[in-house]
């Protein structure tokens, strides 16, 4: 199963009001578990840059100026997410700032309906508590002690860990993309485990537990192991 991790940062809270996307970064997973396969951009805004967006992330006017207009990356944007649910946290902003984009492109807008809103999930699980995706880090023991700035490459990654113990953790059994990994041409990528071969464990009672069996058998009565079928 095929889905995508997804953040953006973006200049502000509103596109109505001409908050535009400056970064966007996408995960696959596969089987809920992050793969090497990721998609990252920055966009230029073709605006100035608030102060107190900076402050979140980082970005500057001058950096994103002469970085791809959005619809120069759209296609590839949406070839890399195909048809999968979009994994998103707070899903409701980030769509929004999408289809405010693909509009602007000339292109169809997304459905929210292919969204998976960790915020809600964890809402769900936790009510009262604290939901954002540092607090989901500390309550999973992930590491993000590197996160000083909001990133979408970097909150992405740290939101495909958050997914995966929402959904239940890591099961016994399963595999990271990686040696024992196959990409197929036309799909997404499928995981091979590489598993020793160990000859079956014999099943067959020996003599000596047949005999003790006997033996007990003619401690009962009418004993329905030696009734006729």
């Amino acid at each position: 199963m095929r889905e995508v991790a997804l953040d953006t940062e973006t200049t502000g809270l509103d596109p109505e009001t001409g908050d535009r996307i400056v970064e966007i970064a996408c995960v696959e997973m596969i089987n809920h578990q992050a793969t090497e396969n990721v998609y990252h951009a920055y966009v230029n805004p073709l605006r100035d840059m608030p102060e107190e967006a900076r402050r979140i992330h980082g970005l500057t006017a001058e950096f994103l100026s002469d970085k791809p207009l959005f619809d120069e990356i759209a296609d590839e944007f949406l070839k890399f997410i195909g048809d999968a649910p979009l994994v998103i946290h707070n899903a409701a902003f980030d769509i929004k700032f999408l289809n405010m984009e693909l509009r602007r492109a000339g292109l169809k807008p997304l459905p929210y309906e292919r969204a998976i809103d960790t915020l809600r999930i964890a809402q769900g699980k936790f009510p009262g508590a604290r939901v954002n995706l540092d607090a989901l880090c500390q309550r999973f023991g992930i590491d993000n002690t590197h996160r000083t700035l909001h990133g979408a490459l970097l909150d992405t990654r740290l939101l495909a860990e958050v997914y995966l113990e929402l959904c239940g953790g890591r099961e016994p059994g399963l595999a990271f993309l990686g040696a024992g990994a196959e990409k197929s041409e036309t799909g997404p990528a499928r995981v091979s485990l590489d598993r020793p071969f160990r000859e079956p464990r014999p099943h067959s009672p020996t003599p000596e537990e047949t005999q003790a069996f006997e033996t007990f058998l003619d401690t009962l009565k009418n004993p329905i192991w030696r009734r006729d079928a």
